[in-house]
């Protein structure tokens, strides 16, 4: 399975950004961040047809999961973005339980939240 992330980018504390993941095959996916000096963490995760999620607590309520399968595709969609929200994002295969990371890593996209 082959992944390849996009979407980051610069945003003020409140702002909003859409990341993407596009997969070569269908899977169960997760998105995970890593900031400066930390260690990677699990963000959210979606099965194969949408039908379930997961989220982190940092971030429910304020980001979304999605995916679309006939474009190839799974979405984070970020909104209230908040300085702590700053890292290097990836995406990565996940089990169907959505709680067992399978894949490798990406190149990951940076998202900076900042005034």
């Amino acid at each position: 399975l082959h992944l390849v992330e996009s979407g980051g980018g610069f945003v003020q504390p409140g702002g909003s950004l859409r990341l993407s993941c596009k997969y070569s095959e269908e899977s169960a996916v997760g998105w995970f961040r890593q900031a400066a000096g930390q260690e990677r963490e699990f963000v959210s995760a979606i099965n194969s047809n949408g039908g379930s999620t997961r989220y982190s607590d940092s971030v429910k309520g304020r980001f979304t999961i999605s995916r679309d399968n006939a474009r190839n595709t799974i979405y984070l969609q970020m909104n209230s973005l908040r300085p702590e929200d700053t890292a290097v994002y990836y995406c990565s295969r996940m089990s169907a339980t959505l709680n067992i990371r399978l894949g490798s890593w990406g190149q990951g996209t940076q998202v900076t939240v900042s005034s």
